[in-house]
């Protein structure tokens, strides 16, 4: 069974205390491959990240009596945290042992995990790296196209780590992802989570977020101050 979008009121990602906070807490953890001397380029580990969110949440094994599907609630019940931690070598080996879905890109790997408590990560995960995660885009991407498919447009006046920028595009793949009917989850699906990840212009942004697609305003647990417009979730289906 699907679930559907969170309340306004009761938003997982609101930067006050609600309901949700009193919910035990999990995060849903995400890490990138980050070799010495080859690292994917920015855009393409924002995009494969959230590729990488859609795939877990569309998984079989997240539904239903899946064998992921309750931590799948209890994450969802409570507050929506992700964290993305780097691996390279053996970490990367190592993570890749443990129950989750590899995501590559062009030039990305990231591996997403069935969410764990907050304070319960298993030891090959919580001794990676979170901090500090910088990408660059050896070349500009090419502007994206919104009538071609899917576009999570990020904040122009806000500055992220890739890791954090990584998570915030991941957030507003599952918001879209909720305000979808299943006829379009599965479209979605059918066309292998199809989207881009571009930062809006500034002349763009205030009609991007006044237009009534799905907004993710930032917690503030890391980087940015509560309740800042991170990404708009800009899904052909919901304009």
């Amino acid at each position: 069974m699907s679930h559907l979008p969170a309340p306004t009121a009761d938003s997982p990602f609101r930067s006050t205390a609600g309901p949700r906070d009193e919910a035990p807490q999990f995060v849903l953890p995400l890490v990138v491959r980050i070799e010495r001397g080859a690292p994917p380029a920015r855009t393409d580990a924002l995009e494969t990240a959230a590729r990488a969110v859609l795939t877990l949440l569309g998984d079989e094994r997240a539904h239903g009596d899946g064998e992921w599907a309750g931590a799948v609630r209890g994450w969802e019940d409570a507050r929506i945290r992700k964290v993305v931690r780097r691996a390279r070598g053996a970490e990367w080996r190592r993570a890749g042992e443990l129950p989750g879905i590899t995501l590559t890109g062009t030039s990305a790997e990231v591996r997403v995990f069935p969410p764990v408590p907050l304070d319960g990560w298993p030891k090959d995960l919580a001794r990676l790296q979170v901090s500090g995660t910088e990408l660059d885009d050896p070349e500009p991407p090419r502007p994206a196209d919104p009538a071609a498919g899917p576009v999570l447009w990020l904040n122009p006046d806000l500055e992220m780590s890739a890791g954090k920028a990584m998570a915030q595009a991941g957030h507003g793949a599952q918001l879209a992802w909720w305000a979808l009917s299943p006829a379009e989850r599965t479209a979605w699906r059918d066309a292998g989570y199809a989207l881009t990840v571009r930062t809006a212009s500034p002349a763009d942004w205030a009609r991007l977020t006044t237009g009534g697609l799905p907004v993710v305003r930032d917690a503030g647990f890391t980087e940015i101050a509560p309740g800042s417009c991170t990404v708009v979730a800009d899904h052909p289906a919901l304009r």
